[in-house]
């Protein structure tokens, strides 16, 4: 019986090491787990190890009671002392574990706590982050849907379908919206847009293929129906590709010649491209704002409706860009909307209504924008509305004072005020060139900030019309109207030569074909001539190599005139008179007679449209002139076409005149000058310069050659003045001794006549002499009245001081 229940200590105890074995091994495998699932599994172990015990403590017990008996008493109470040592060390042993494991769990549970709240936080933050990305694809989904759904409307527009197809495509596409909603797949999308894009009928839409004017062109011409909707579409092409490219190549210098090209297309149907293209242009090209506007201006006196449409579009850009902060865009409506008010386009109240936005909260970006602002459009703000000008600039004063800006700013604000004292010299409201609108012929509109705008962009967007043809003859109607007599005249032409070709159709006889002659009215050869010689002019190294260029020019019977204008044409277009256009006509004129008569020519002619040249141009082609003298290369007798008195010249002519002869002065000499102008043979030639008919044109011409530096070729006319009286004496004698002798031979018949006319004489000089006398007496009488009432007066005034 001892050594049974010796086995079955044992047993126990290898049973629970076995037990504590698998127990840390499934502790070390179930560390991974639910931790609620993990203290459940433990504390149910836990208490099933407790019952497994007292069970087998119970069954040992009895099974000691039994076989105790049967053993002997010593035996039985060695045993029971030994089952009670190993009871209590069994009990002690189970104390410790059991602590043991409890420490073990506390601390196994912290750590799973600590790794879930970290995995938690990870997840937590994949799941943030799975969400934005997933609320950005949604936007992303929800604007391409949108663009989709603006483009499929744009698309119905053009096409003109009827409203239960539109009904179902739209439809359809809604349909395919939420299906690449769902399915998130982008490229299904962008194969529908490139399906879109290659459609046959999408081709001639704004923004689609581009189509070389040849082959639209040509397109054009193959449809039949003008109505129809595929012809619309294609002159919409064209007019919106026409209005881009006037308006992007418009300058100060071409802007003459693109109003009329302009006007020739139809603005009231695409008012809407032109406004958009001004926009965009004005934009990309700040500078030439005031270009743009000045082209508005006088598409405004025609057409209001456009100049209201871009105004309105403009303040509509520069509210969003002030609510946006985009400053970039809202200098280009800020300045835009200055120059229209310099053209008077836009009323003044817009300008200041502006500037009391901009001012009303100021910032450093909103006080430069005014700055801007104020320097482009204050000249005409100073001149229409000073009261208002005034307050801006005491806004102005106030936020400079305060002194809560950046010193940058506060630098533009002085230099503005700068710019004002000196009344704004340097920022004129319109420049010369682009002042091309009379005041009474303007409409100026008025647009508030604050009203709600709508800027019609429909009109941006082709539209069937209906009424497409008669439309067209309207306009073409007020294109005649507008433009006046020349495209009457292109019109006109046209029908001339569309019955010529008639008659040439029906008629076809060789005497008819003889007798036509075609004349070029366009000049297309003498421009391409005048271009030819102006390139060869300007790419020559010196003037050898230029004359030797221009004579292998092919000139026509009657073109040798282009080549001497064109040649002092480019010597006046220079800044300073270069010798080498002189060289270059002094070679022309000894090589060929023709050249020296056109050179003659040119100088009587630009003599007497001298008041039309600059001072520049003027003293260019003096110098010029003045080479071919100085070196014999033109005759001098081109001089008697000068007439040197103050009532034939001008002070142009003077000035050319005396740059004329200073020039030769210091290329012959003074002392060689004198000679050539006293040679008798040239008497006649120099008359006109050295006047001698009357006493007046003689000094003045002295004088004028005399303010000059010149009064040594005037020696011989000083001295013709000095004996001016007594020429005039000796010419008078012989009058007079023949008057004398005619009287001789009627004196005894005229003797009475004489005697009584002597008294007479007599008579009349005596009744003069008395009535001097008399008026002598008079005058005496009165000096001595007026002395005695003044000494009256004087003793009267020192009586009354006294």
């Amino acid at each position: 019986m001892a050594r049974k229940h010796s086995d079955s200590s044992d047993d126990e105890k290898r049973r629970y090491r076995r037990y504590e074995r698998r127990s840390e091994h499934r502790r070390s495998d179930n560390n991974d787990k639910d931790d609620d699932r993990i203290g459940d599994d433990e504390s149910r172990d836990h208490e099933e190890k407790r019952g497994r015990e007292v069970r087998e403590r119970k069954a040992s017990r009895e099974s000691s009671d039994e076989e105790g008996e049967l053993v002997e008493t010593e035996k039985g109470e060695r045993d029971r002392e030994r089952n009670g040592e190993l009871k209590d060390r069994f009990t002690g042993y189970n104390r410790s574990s059991d602590e043991d494991d409890d420490r073990r769990r506390r601390r196994d549970r912290r750590e799973r706590e600590k790794t879930r709240r970290h995995e938690n936080g990870h997840r937590r933050r994949e799941v943030e982050d799975r969400n934005r990305d997933q609320h950005r694809k949604s936007e992303r989904e929800r604007d391409r849907i949108d663009d989709e759904r603006h483009r499929r409307h744009r698309n119905r527009d053009d096409d003109g379908e009827n409203g239960r197809r539109s009904e179902k495509n739209e439809e359809r596409g809604d349909g395919d919206r939420r299906k690449v909603v769902e399915d998130s797949k982008p490229g299904k999308t962008t194969t529908e847009e490139g399906k879109m894009d290659n459609e046959p009928g999408n081709l001639g839409r704004s923004g689609g293929v581009y189509i070389p004017p040849f082959k639209l062109a040509r397109m054009m011409k193959e449809v039949q129906d003008k109505s129809s909707v595929e012809y619309q579409r294609l002159t919409w092409d064209a007019l919106r590709k026409s209005i881009n490219g006037l308006v992007n190549k418009v300058n100060a210098t071409n802007i003459k010649n693109i109003i009329p090209e302009l006007f020739a297309e139809n603005l009231i149907r695409g008012r809407g491209l032109f406004c958009r293209s001004c926009m965009k242009s004005q934009m990309a090209s700040p500078g030439f704002t005031d270009v743009f506007a000045a082209l508005v201006a006088v598409v405004n006196t025609k057409f209001p409706e456009v100049g209201d449409l871009l105004l309105r579009r403009i303040v509509l850009q520069l509210k969003r860009a002030y609510k946006r902060n985009d400053k970039p865009q809202l200098l280009a409506a800020v300045k835009f909307i200055a120059h229209l008010v310099n053209q008077q386009v836009a009323h003044e109240i817009v300008a200041l209504e502006l500037l009391a936005v901009l001012l009303e909260n100021p910032t450093d970006d909103s006080v430069e924008v005014a700055v801007g602002f104020v320097t482009e459009c204050g000249s005409i703000l100073q001149d229409v509305s000073p009261k208002g000008l005034d307050g801006a600039f005491e806004r102005f004063r106030g936020i400079l004072h305060e002194g809560e800006i950046d010193k940058r700013v506060q630098f533009l604000i002085e230099g503005l005020f700068a710019i004002r004292k000196a009344k704004f010299q340097g920022y004129p409201a319109v420049r010369p060139e682009l002042d091309l609108v009379e005041q009474e012929d303007q409409l100026t509109h008025e647009i508030s900030l604050q009203e709600d705008i709508e800027p019609e962009i429909t009109l941006d967007i082709f539209k069937p019309d209906p009424n497409f043809l008669e439309n067209e003859k309207r306009y073409e109607e007020l294109k005649k109207s507008i433009l006046g007599d020349e495209s009457e005249d292109e019109e006109g032409s046209d029908a001339v030569s569309g019955d010529e070709d008639e008659d040439d159709d029906d008629d076809e006889s060789e005497e008819d074909e003889q007798q036509m002659q075609i004349k070029d009215e366009t000049e297309t050869n003498l421009v391409n001539l005048r271009r030819t010689i102006y390139l060869t002019i300007m790419s020559s190294v010196d003037f050898e190599e230029a004359g030797h260029k221009l004579l292998k020019i092919k000139l026509e019977p009657g073109q040798e005139m282009e080549l001497c204008i064109m040649l002092l044409e480019c010597c006046s277009q220079e800044r300073t008179y270069l010798r080498y256009y002189g060289l270059l006509g002094q070679r022309f004129c000894m090589i060929n007679k023709v050249h020296q008569e056109n050179f003659e020519k040119c100088f009587v002619q630009q003599y007497s449209m001298i008041h039309r040249l600059e001072t520049n141009k003027l003293r260019n082609v003096a110098k010029f002139f003045a080479h071919l003298l100085g070196t014999d290369a033109l005759p001098w007798h081109v001089l008697a076409y000068i007439r040197l008195t103050e009532e034939d010249t001008t002070s142009s002519s003077r000035i050319f005149i005396k740059i004329l002869f200073q020039e030769l002065s210091e290329h012959l000499g003074i002392r060689t000058l004198n000679e050539r102008l006293t040679d008798p043979a040239m008497h006649d030639s120099f008359e006109s310069i050295f006047p001698r008919d009357n006493p007046k044109n003689t000094r003045f011409a002295i004088n004028f050659f005399t303010s000059i530096g010149l009064g040594g070729i005037t020696e011989n006319l000083r001295e013709y003045l000095k004996n001016m009286p007594r020429l005039i004496m000796q010419q008078q004698k012989p009058i007079s001794e023949s008057e004398s002798n005619g009287e001789s031979g009627s004196s005894g018949s005229s003797d009475s006549e004489s005697e009584s006319e002597s008294e007479s004489d007599s008579s009349s000089s005596s009744e003069d002499e008395r009535h001097k006398k008399r008026s002598r007496s008079d005058r005496d009488d009165t000096s001595r009245k007026r002395s005695k009432s003044d000494g009256d007066e004087r003793s009267r005034k020192h009586s009354r001081r006294d």
